[in-house]
């Protein structure tokens, strides 16, 4: 019974689901700042990454301009999801917001939590042919040829000059950077 004498209203089932709510270009970190302020649960995608810039952020969204939100909609409004500063609003198809699966929410963070103990993402932005250097390990102080990333490891391979030969090297991605200039490497050139 209410004050007034009425009948109160059963519970309602909580009704929180996942949301995708869309950010403005390298404003997600802000959003989700601005979502838990309001005391929500938010779930933003990011990895560390290694950039050849040490200046560069040293985290990247996993899905630029998205994060997930787990809320009732209906309690919270998504008005007050669309004038959010720095976002856009929910991922709708039609008017209809999009609802992420839990358990795909769920594979999401072992995913993230996996790139996040292997190291991050290593050097996300070097391609097979960049010039590196080797910066630790027994062939520190050499230039070589970025080859691939190698599944499952972080763990990188690079074509070196040995003995007049060029010889694929699989090394440890944090014992190398890519080389600064334009100058093309000359592996068989140690640093100085």
């Amino acid at each position: 019974m209410t004050a007034d004498g009425q009948a109160a209203s059963p519970a309602r089932p909580a009704a929180r689901r996942w949301y995708v709510i869309r950010a403005k270009p390298r404003r997600e970190r802000f959003v989700r700042d601005q979502l838990q302020g309001q005391g929500l649960e938010v779930f933003y995608p990011a990895v560390r990454v290694h950039p050849v810039n040490p200046r560069a952020a040293k985290e990247r969204a996993y899905f630029p301009g998205y994060l997930f939100v787990h809320l009732d909609l209906e309690a919270v409004g998504a008005n007050r999801l669309r004038w959010l500063p720095a976002a856009v609003g929910l991922l709708e198809f039609g008017d209809e917001p999009a609802v992420v699966p839990e358990a795909l929410v769920s594979q999401l963070r072992r995913r993230i939590a996996d790139i996040q103990a292997a190291g991050g993402l290593v050097f996300a932005d070097l391609k097979p042919g960049d010039a590196i250097e080797i910066t630790s390990g027994p062939f520190a102080g050499y230039q070589a040829i970025f080859d691939l990333r190698l599944k499952g490891a972080a763990r990188v391979r690079v074509l070196l000059d040995l003995l007049r030969r060029q010889v694929a090297v699989e090394l440890d991605a944090g014992s190398i950077r890519k080389r600064r200039g334009g100058a093309p490497p000359n592996p068989r050139a140690p640093i100085r």
